[in-house]
């Protein structure tokens, strides 16, 4: 690394947006990303609920425990250098590494994690969930979260949890650790720092955030001090390129070195002297759902002719090739317990046949919310066109990815055209998101794909859910699984259609570059930019 560094990086990070484009190379010891960041609502670990926010927060925050990436399927010591679990008592007590520092400069201590943790249970806000699984409440996580003696920390649980679910819940993103000075002394009105952790951070991790614009740009500096080893280049930039054209252009130019959401054509179409593509298997599920909200869609063999009226592998075999492969269930291949059958295939006469047999008045007109831009578009343009011949017509309503996730948390969408991944690496994460609802209320918020889509879940399945959850036996646990997915995959208003391969095209300059199964597994800190 030059001993340049900072003042290449402050030079960069100076220039105005509008300016980089000309840039005939991009700067040595900067990697510059052209990428769709629109679908950010916010920033903030204790709010932060998107994929590209969740990239972000991976790259600027530690958690006690996290998959690092050195080797994002191991659980590592992240903030913590060690721990002891009190399986029967409920107990995991961490000793936190000696010199961790925050970006500010301030130490990590043990009240930095007691204050990081009940913050995101004090909120409330969307993913807290994650947390309050473990039976924390605002009430009582101050009892439940609390400093010891020394450099220690002890976490309680409320709960018949494996330690291994409590662990994975604790390397989620909510559990990221903040600085708690630098945090309450940007306090507004009782909000806890949360106005400005949306506009700015207080992380220990391998970058800070420089500077961050809504749906245009992210600039990152590099943290010479983090715990882990210093990031190999000094900065990132990740500029919002909504077209994936433009992507593809600025890229070919040498004016960015990563291209994150080219099109398949567009892959098959570089020059492989100068690029290359990397292929990452992802944790993503593509979904058709419908808003039990909306009479005209309650019936369930709309949901049932609907999986026949999907032309899964006419969309793999063009325009998704190379990005998705056909998979009908919420848990994704390639982790355990994952079904991995795909009984239904196109077969619109099947579809015709089961709508005429239950009476359905046709034809059905129905909204399409959907991201705008690829390949969300070309897929509602697909289903537009194979589920018309069977009288169920779209008009689809593009929109940015904020509009579109808004409208579905809001519940005011008819259908959704949308992709779900695990908050965490436990099965129950993906379960209790496509098979557990048990207050469907208007009032009653949840952040499931279930409640979003107005589904009150029959009452064996909220069970059967919750069983698995707390099942002590790995092989009855996985099991029940499998079982959830049948009957999710089968009789439910989500029509699962595709998991997602992720496909980078890059600077044949840059390695190391880590982009794992979901959005939380994004690394910058290994990457290297040759001469």
């Amino acid at each position: 690394m030059s001993i340049l560094r900072p003042a290449i990086l402050a030079a960069v990070l100076a220039m105005p947006l509008s300016t980089l484009p000309v840039l005939a190379d991009t700067p040595a010891d900067v990697l510059v990303v052209a990428q769709n960041i629109d679908d950010i609502v916010a920033i903030d670990p204790a709010q932060a609920y998107e994929f590209t926010s969740g990239e972000l927060v991976t790259n600027v925050y530690d958690r006690l425990v996290q998959y690092d990436a050195a080797d994002t399927s191991v659980l590592a010591p992240g903030l913590a250098e060690s721990w002891e679990i009190d399986a029967e008592g409920k107990t995991i007590t961490f000793t936190l590494r000696d010199g961790a520092t925050f970006h500010s400069g301030n130490p990590v201590r043990p009240e930095d994690v007691v204050f990081s943790l009940s913050r995101v249970v004090k909120l409330n806000l969307t993913p807290a969930f994650i947390l309050t699984q473990l039976g924390w409440t605002p009430e009582n996580v101050d009892q439940m979260v609390t400093a010891g003696e020394g450099n220690s920390v002890t976490i309680r649980y409320a709960g018949d949890f494996s330690p291994a679910f409590v662990m994975n819940v604790l390397a989620a993103r909510p559990a990221s650790i903040v600085d708690a000075e630098t945090v309450m002394a940007n306090e507004v009105d009782g909000d806890m720092g949360n106005a400005w952790l949306n506009a700015n951070s207080a992380g220990s991790g391998p970058f800070s955030l420089r500077m961050f614009r809504p749906a245009e740009m992210i600039r990152l500096e590099a943290n010479e001090n983090y715990f882990n080893g210093a990031p190999a280049i000094d900065g990132v930039i990740i500029r919002h390129v909504a077209e994936s054209a433009t992507q593809q252009l600025l890229l070919e130019q040498g004016d960015v070195d990563l291209a994150r959401n080219l099109t398949a054509d567009q892959i098959a179409g570089l020059d492989t002297d100068a690029l290359s593509v990397e292929t990452f298997p992802q944790a993503a599920v593509h979904f058709l759902s419908f808003n039990q909200a909306d009479a005209q869609l309650t019936n369930p063999a709309v949901w049932e002719a609907a999986r026949y009226l999907v032309n899964y592998q006419g969309m793999v075999d063009s325009f998704l090739a190379g990005q998705m492969e056909v998979h009908q269930a919420f848990w994704p291949n390639g982790f355990p317990g994952a079904l991995n059958d795909t009984p239904f295939t196109y077969d619109p006469a099947r579809a015709e046949q089961i709508l005429a047999d239950a009476g359905v008045e046709l034809p059905i007109t129905v909204t399409l919310d959907v991201i705008n831009a690829a390949p969300f578009t070309d897929m509602a343009q697909s289903l537009q066109a194979s589920f018309a011949p069977a009288g169920i017509n779209f008009e689809i309503l593009p929109g940015t990815g904020s509009q579109v996730i808004t409208r579905y948390r809001e519940r005011s969408h008819q259908a959704m055209l949308l992709y779900w991944g695990p908050d965490f690496m436990d099965p129950h994460s993906n379960a209790k998101a496509f098979a557990y609802n048990s207050n469907n209320a208007q009032d009653a918020y949840a952040a499931t794909t279930t409640w979003r889509n107005s589904w009150a879940v029959p009452a064996e399945m909220n069970a059967e859910t919750m069983a698995a959850l707390t099942e002590a036996d790995p092989a009855r646990r996985e099991e029940m699984y499998l079982d959830l997915q049948r009957q999710v995959q089968a009789e439910s208003p989500i029509v699962i259609m595709f998991q997602a391969s992720y496909q980078v095209a890059m600077s044949n300059r840059v390695s190391g570059y880590v982009n794992g199964a979901t959005s939380d597994f994004v690394y910058y800190r290994l990457v290297e930019k040759a001469e």
